[in-house]
């Protein structure tokens, strides 16, 4: 007969059984896991570049380009058709106020103003003619005038005694009215020379301004020619350095056509340019950085292009200190726009990782020789530092360098 066999020894043999299959698993699971860490990549910790997170402040920035330019420019062109007769200095020379860059043929121009001269004087001369012959004959009038006025006085006596005669009857009537009729038609002649007087003075009046103006219109055209050839004698307003100069001798030249170029090489401005999208962050006035190689300066906008170019907007930048020594005319430089300020954000050191706000593959360091994959969101971002919105906190060590390759890697070993 079967023996019984009881509940405690069923539960001991249903674990013996239970343990039978599961210590098998566990050591398949646990052989498993050390595959697979020992399958993860690993770099040499002194392959690695580290910024560590913290928490301060962001003023927030638009990328834009640029390139370093004289802050003093000035273009000499030729005012005059002629030609190149010598040159006395090169480029690359630095002249001084007034001093002479070239000489050009002025022969034509030099008659020119010498004719100018002499039809000045001969106007001047018309003029004075002119006014002699009026005063002469203006004075002539008045003395006419002067003469009829004793004439009239005269018929009006002679026109008063005849009516006394001829009230007391020793006089006739006949002679009254030819008195009468002589003194009303010398007061008709005087009037009639006053008239021709008061008009007479006006016209010679317009005639000699007319004269006083055409002297004055050669007077302006002779002027004018003389600061024509004074700007044909070429020479430099300021100092300066000379960056192009047209040294070609005997070469005609035309009116408006570049002669030399000046700039000041001890100061210097940035000519930036930012795409159209990002205008909207441009304000005169507006603090800059730039960065010429590894030099940050601090600057403002002083002028911004009324109208976009190609899909870009132009400005400039002045600088505060525009004759730092790494500043060289036509250099690239890289421009960081200032438009807000965020104060006590998380942030993290700038650097070429970064391209623009959005969501970021990076790999922090744990702390036990592993680098953690995390998906880490950034903001605005300035020369200096970004803004971390999620993904990292203060304290954090992520690694600089571009692990791009294993972003399809949750852990890398750090091999010291």
């Amino acid at each position: 007969m079967d023996k019984e066999i009881s509940i405690e020894e069923r539960r001991k043999q249903k674990l013996k059984t239970i343990l039978k299959i599961a210590i098998p698993a566990v050591l398949i699971i646990a052989a498993v896991v050390i595959g697979i860490m020992s399958m993860a990549p690993s770099m040499k910790r002194e392959s690695l570049d580290f910024i560590t997170v913290d928490r301060g402040t962001v003023e927030t920035s638009a990328d834009a380009s640029g390139k370093v330019i004289p802050a003093y420019e000035m273009t000499i062109t030729s005012p005059i058709n002629t030609k190149i007769l010598e040159i006395y200095c090169h480029e690359g020379d630095f002249v001084e106020p007034g001093q002479s860059l070239l000489k050009l043929d002025l022969e034509s121009e030099e008659t020119q103003m010498q004719n100018l001269a002499d039809e000045r004087m001969m106007r001047n001369y018309d003029t004075q003619q002119t006014i002699l012959a009026s005063r002469t004959y203006l004075t002539n009038l008045e003395m006419q005038i002067k003469a009829k006025e004793m004439s009239v006085a005269r018929l009006k006596t002679e026109m008063a005694n005849e009516k006394h005669l001829d009230s007391i009857g020793s006089g006739t009537g006949d002679k009254v009215r030819e008195a009468e009729l002589a003194y009303k038609t010398a007061l008709l002649e005087l009037d009639q020379l006053r008239k021709q007087l008061h008009n007479e003075t006006l016209s010679h009046e317009a005639s000699r301004k007319t004269k006083e103006l055409q002297e004055g219109i050669t007077a302006k055209n002779l002027e004018e020619k003389r600061r024509t050839l004074e700007d044909a004698r070429i020479k430099a307003p300021a100092r300066a350095t000379i960056t192009y100069l047209n040294s070609s001798i005997g070469t005609s030249i035309s009116a408006g056509e570049r002669l030399a170029l000046l700039s000041d090489l001890s100061h210097f401005k940035i000519e930036g340019q930012i795409p159209e999208a990002n205008s909207d962050k441009l304000a005169l006035g507006s603090e800059v950085k730039v960065r010429v190689g590894k030099e940050t300066l601090k600057g403002h906008i002083s002028t911004i292009a009324p109208q976009s170019n190609n899909g870009v907007v132009s400005f400039t930048v002045i600088l505060d200190n525009d004759n730092d020594e790494h500043l060289r005319s036509g250099i690239k430089a890289e421009i960081n726009v200032l438009y807000d300020i965020r104060e006590d954000v998380v942030r993290l050191p700038n650097a070429p990782y970064y391209h623009g706000p959005g969501t970021y593959t990076m790999f922090i360091d744990n702390g036990h020789g592993k680098l953690e994959r995390r998906e880490v969101s950034l903001g605005e971002a300035n020369f200096d530092y970004v803004e971390v919105l999620s993904g990292l906190k203060p304290g954090d060590v992520v690694v600089r360098n571009d692990l791009s390759e294993y972003k399809n890697n949750d852990l890398i070993k750090i091999k010291d």
